[in-house]
Order: structure tokens, then sequence, then C-alpha cells
């Protein structure tokens, strides 16, 4: 007898799983359900991260990885809860995408040509090269736990990607962003300048920003943890002062409604913007949208950038690449020249 067809909400879910009533459920095996309070049914949460974390509470990790299926239940269970909340669930829904494709196949079987077909097959190219980067660190993990001696499409695949984007932002831009006049002492304007500044000047990411607190601000320097790379490998990073950076977070602690509050960048309740459990800056994002509205408005900008852009204006004018990876934080200088220099290259005449 060929074994029942899952349900398509249910299909790219862990063996048992099952979406019901918008949440997700564990289908208790007989016998267990001393170790599942006593539930045929268990509810494991309203969202992926949270089933994900209910569900590796109660289970053992997988020891016996033959399959795909089993390499991606303990690649969710050890790998992906070290990283940061946002990047969880981006890879949670990677993994309930490539299971179904891939998960019953031996993870010694996947072979380049299954990359290529997988990538053609998804009309969004940049999700699904994301999503083939889940796995193929999953297989690097499988190497690491003994489950196969090599891995089996490292330095064997290319796939055609977005180039990386090469907006960038020219000096008078900032000038004319910066011109603009806040209405009140305290408020969204004055405080999203000053994080313009404080951004140029540190080149940190948004998430880092965002948690800065008056307590990282000491007599050498700005003490920041970045959050972006894995757990194990974070450097500490001490930003040494310059004026133009002490003026900087002086005019961002002055545009707070709340001078008591512990965070050099807060909502007007003296709040992080930053909601931890998720990564996501709701606030922060409309405050932003808000800005760049007045700039296309109100000065002679005509273009669009991004809050991202400022990461790559400051790495772009550095006056080295070595300087540019160190304000960016990168372990490898070539992730830093390809996406963040983006400032066109001068060059002298021959004659």
């Amino acid at each position: 007898m060929s074994p029942k067809k899952r349900l398509a909400e249910n299909r790219g879910l862990p063996a048992r799983w099952a979406r019901k009533h918008g949440a997700y459920y564990f289908r208790v095996p007989p016998g267990a359900e001393h170790l599942w309070d006593n539930k045929r049914w268990f509810l494991l949460g309203k969202n992926l991260p949270d089933a994900y974390a209910a569900w590796t509470k109660r289970i053992q990790t997988p020891g016996d990885l033959r399959t795909i299926d089993d390499l991606l239940d303990r690649y969710a269970i050890e790998v992906i809860p070290t990283k940061a909340p946002k990047t969880q669930a981006e890879n949670l829904r990677a993994v309930s995408l490539l299971r179904p494709v891939f998960g019953a196949m031996p993870i010694a079987g996947i072979e380049p040509r299954h990359i290529y077909r997988y990538a053609d097959a998804r009309k969004a190219k940049t999700a699904a090269h994301r999503e083939l980067e889940v796995l193929s660190h999953a297989l690097t993990k499988a190497v690491a736990w003994g489950a196969i001696s090599r891995h089996p499409t490292k330095g064997q695949v290319e796939l055609e990607g977005r180039p990386p984007r090469d907006r960038y932002i020219e000096d008078w831009e900032i000038v004319e962003a910066l011109s603009l006049t806040p209405r009140q002492a305290h408020g969204g304007l004055r405080m999203v300048l000053a994080y313009i500044r404080v951004k140029l000047l540190t080149g940190l990411r948004r998430g880092d920003l965002l948690r800065l607190k008056v307590a990282d601000c000491r007599d050498d320097g700005i003490y920041v943890q970045p959050h972006k790379t894995a757990q194990t490998t974070r450097k500490r990073q001490v930003i040494l002062w310059s004026d133009a950076l002490r003026d900087a977070i002086a005019d961002a602690k002055a545009a707070r409604a709340v001078n008591i509050s512990p965070w050099i960048f807060c909502n007007r309740a003296g709040k992080s913007y930053l909601d931890e459990t998720t990564g996501l800056a709701n606030g922060f994002d409309s405050l932003w949208q808000r800005f760049m509205a007045r700039v296309l408005a109100d000065t002679k900008v005509v273009e669009r950038w991004t809050e991202h852009d400022l990461r790559a204006k400051c790495a772009s004018d550095a006056a080295t690449l070595e300087h540019a990876r160190q304000l960016l934080a990168h372990a490898d200088s070539r992730t830093t020249e390809r996406v963040y220099r983006r400032a066109p290259e001068r060059v002298k005449p021959l004659r």
C-alpha cells in the first residue's frame, strides 16, 4: 500500500507535522503521548521559528543521517537557532521549500545537475540562490558530522545571479539630506539625521546601530558586538572616537524624546526600535520611509537611496580596502570589494 500523500499545506514540514487552525501541530506517535503532555496533537507554535523551538526542546537530535530530510532536521535543530532571528525565519522558510524537492534523496546522492534544475525551476532567482545556500551549508555540516566524506556539489556549481547593487550616494546628496530642518527639538527627522552621521562614520549594520546603548560609549571608543556573524565567531569591535563621531552621538542622544533611555536610538517611549524576537524594526523603517519621502520632495536629490546604501558609501569612501573591511566587520575582504566598494575608480590619463 503506497503511503498517504501529504496535504499541500503540510509539504515541506518535518514528518508528523501539520498546519491546522493557523498554527503548527505535531502528531504524536502512539505510545509517546507521555512525552508530549499526554496529547495526541501537540501545539508547537503559530509561526515556524516558535514551532521549531518547541519541537527542538522535546526531541533528540537525529543521529543516523541518511536522507536530506534527516540532514535538514538536524540543521534546523543545531545550526539555525544560532543565527539572528530574521535569518532564522528566512532559513526555516528555505528548509520548508527544499524538503519537497530534495528531502527523500540520500545525502551523498545530490549532484550539481539537481542544484541547477532547482534554480532553473524557480522564478524568484535571488530567493532560489539563498535557499540553495542553506542546502549547501547543511551539506558542509554533514561532512563535519561524519555523514558524508566530502561536499557533493561544492566548487562544481556556478549560479548566475543578480549583480550586486551599485548605487553610490554622492557627497552632495548627503549634504542635501542633512540640510533638512527638523520641525522640533526631539523627533524622528533629527534622530534620522544623527543616525546617518553615525552610520557614515562607522559603517555599522542597522541592527548593530539600533542595539547601541549609552553604556557602550566608553572613554576609549564605542564597543560593538556584531550580531550578523555566527555566535561562535563574533569578534567585538571598539570604534575609536573622533570629534565628528562624538558630535554625531551627542546629536543622537539629544534627539531622543526620553533622555534617560539606555538606547542611543529609541522611540518615543524610550524603547529600542529593534524587536529581538523577529529582528524587525518596523517603527524605524517607517521613520526612514518618511525621511526619504521628504528628501525627494524638499531637496535636489532625485534618486532614492536605502539605509543599506549608507553602509556601502562608508566602505567606498574608506581610504583602503582593509580599512573598509575592518569598518564593516567582514571576515573576507572579497565581500567588501565586490558588494560595498561602489565609488567609481579614478584613473589618471597616460599623459
